[in-house]
């Protein structure tokens, strides 16, 4: 799943895959909160699940895609 979130964030999002870490912050990399959600609506429909973020502390590459993880178990 991180692999699908660097992919994701390199194609969409124009970042550089070098500079994409699993401890990566998406407040590091200059994404807001915007694309955040627009990210996790495409996962939504690409998944097929809905993934629910409103009390979730998620600041990472990794915690995402962990989360992510949780949710297709």
């Amino acid at each position: 799943m991180y692999e699908k979130l660097v992919s994701y964030a390199v194609k969409q999002l124009e970042l550089s895959a070098e500079d994409i870490h699993p401890d990566s912050t998406f407040e590091s990399l200059g994404i807001d909160s915007l694309d955040v959600v627009e990210m996790i609506m495409d996962l939504e429909n690409d998944l097929g699940i809905e993934l629910e973020m409103e009390n979730q502390k998620i600041a990472t590459f990794q915690e995402l895609a962990d989360f992510i993880e949780s949710k297709l178990n």
